[in-house]
């Protein structure tokens, strides 16, 4: 479909689309392609970088570091296949490069000549509400029909007595660094925090983490302890449940004193990261003017409906203001989104088909309720099922034996979730989503052809392992009888 040019009102400053996105992160350009897919005139608001956290600081460049540390890690492994060992020699200024050439290779695909492209009309500069129909922009005012906002999230800093005072990392500058780190000292125990102080570890440095809870907090507990032991065994310190008291500066390195129950340490520190919890960003836009409110349980978090709607029934919410942490989260939730906003339908996003990861290796996926929510929700009504990585042929033959899958199902074997930490979890869960979202019986999984060898057929010997149970069911044993009686 070729571009079209927005309707405008009477003043050349006034656009009037169907609908207007604010926030050009992954979120927002997921709905404005979906939405031109459908032949809506579209305007998009962005005020910093195209594609977002995920293109520039998020997703994809975290994933190109990791790759680079994994490279460090196989080549100190060699010696089980028969290679020998080695130290690597680490230029961080050509990580640095590494990372910039996979985002400059993906970066066409959020381009403003794209977008042109596609008919979407873009607008440079921050947005706010200035009536429940109206946005501004600039000296533009955009009269949509409807309005998704899209505006994703930050990295906000703690108050921490001196952090002010020395100069810190955050996960949105960390991949902009091109020297190595002496010591890093990783504040946060999230996945975010967890992984990026496995990947410096691999590239040489000594790492921290301070946690002032749980590491991985929200994951499977029983997949999280082996990824977290992998981690440790890398050299990286784990401090959960340990607070930061302050932060001092030195001429020469940081201080960081920290504090568990009621032990004081002062750790010595070359940098610092500060990895905490992400915030929506929703400051700027004047969410009183369209009669958009806030959450009563967490004002950080907009007030949303089932359909992702906000209080003014124009408005949506997509990605990280929605919820929707991840790139994949946010485009689930723009289908929805556009499919309600434009075409009048009533689409509800369901979180629980998303997949969920965690870029440590090895890797942590999940899709679904884990044990410990299915146990919240459905008592003593469910049941999970396991098999380890070594009972797989191809995990042996890789030597990537150190991993588990489990499948979460209720009596009738009807896929809760699924979970999986091991090399490849990603792509094995996406076998369990998938099969979630066609509504398969997991006994089903065993009629599944998969490659041999693979680390599919782990999907396979689940189902497998069902139907054995199935085959112990006395109803089908009597049938079993009265058969043979039928001759």
């Amino acid at each position: 479909m070729g571009p079209r040019r927005i309707k405008r009102a009477r003043l050349a400053d006034i656009l009037t689309p169907d609908l207007c996105v604010i926030g050009a992160g992954s979120g927002g350009l997921a709905v404005a392609e979906l939405a031109r897919n459908y032949g809506a005139e579209v305007v998009l608001v962005e005020k910093a970088r195209l594609g977002g956290n995920a293109l520039g600081t998020g997703a994809v460049p975290a994933a190109a570091l990791f790759a680079a540390a994994a490279q460090a890690r196989a080549m100190r492994d060699g010696a089980a296949f028969g290679i020998a060992s080695e130290e690597p020699k680490v230029n961080f200024r050509r990580v640095h490069d590494h990372v910039e050439q996979v985002i400059a290779a993906i970066a066409p695909d959020s381009s403003v000549a794209r977008l042109e492209a596609l008919g979407i009309e873009l607008l440079r500069g921050g947005a706010r509400f200035v009536s429940r129909k109206a946005v501004q922009v600039g000296d533009t005012e955009i009269r949509a029909r409807r309005f998704v906002v899209a505006t994703g999230a930050r990295a906000p800093v703690p108050a921490i007595p001196g952090l002010d005072a020395v100069p810190y990392f955050t996960t949105e500058t960390i991949l902009d660094n091109t020297r190595k780190l002496t010591h890093l000292v990783v504040i946060g125990g999230g996945a975010a925090a967890v992984a990026l102080a496995q990947a410096y570890a691999r590239l040489g440095s000594e790492v921290t983490v301070v946690a002032p809870g749980n590491l991985l907090e929200g994951v499977d507990p029983e997949l999280a302890v082996v990824a977290l032991k992998q981690v440790a065994e890398e050299g990286v310190t784990l401090l959960p449940h340990t607070g930061v008291a302050a932060i001092q500066g030195r001429s020469m390195g940081i201080g960081v004193a920290i504090r568990s129950g009621e032990q004081d340490r002062l750790l010595d520190a070359s940098h610092i990261l500060v990895a905490g919890e992400r915030l929506p960003n929703l400051d700027g836009l004047d969410l009183d003017k369209a009669g958009i409110k806030r959450s009563k349980a967490d004002p950080r978090q907009l007030q949303l409906g089932p359909t992702l709607k906000t209080t003014n029934p124009r408005i949506y919410a997509v990605g990280d203001v929605a919820g929707g942490h991840s790139v994949q989260a946010a485009a689930h939730q723009a289908r929805a989104v556009v499919r309600s906003a434009l075409l009048g339908l009533v689409a509800r996003p369901d979180p629980q088909v998303v997949p969920r990861l965690v870029s440590t290796d090895p890797e942590i996926a999940e899709v679904g309720l884990n044990e410990v929510t299915a146990r919240t929700r459905h008592g003593i009504n469910f049941r999970v099922t396991r098999l380890a990585f070594a009972e797989n042929d191809q995990a042996r033959a890789s030597r990537q034996t150190y991993g588990v899958a489990k499948l979460v199902t209720d009596r009738s074997g009807r896929i809760l979730g699924a979970g999986v930490v091991g090399t490849g979890a990603a792509e094995l869960v996406s076998l369990f989503a998938l099969a979630m979202a066609g509504g398969l019986n997991a006994s089903r999984l065993a009629d599944f052809a998969a490659p041999y060898p693979s680390r599919a057929d782990i999907a396979v010997r689940l189902g497998a392992e069902l139907q054995r149970s199935e085959a112990a069911n006395p109803l089908l044993k009597h049938w079993l009888t009265l058969n043979r009686l039928l001759g």
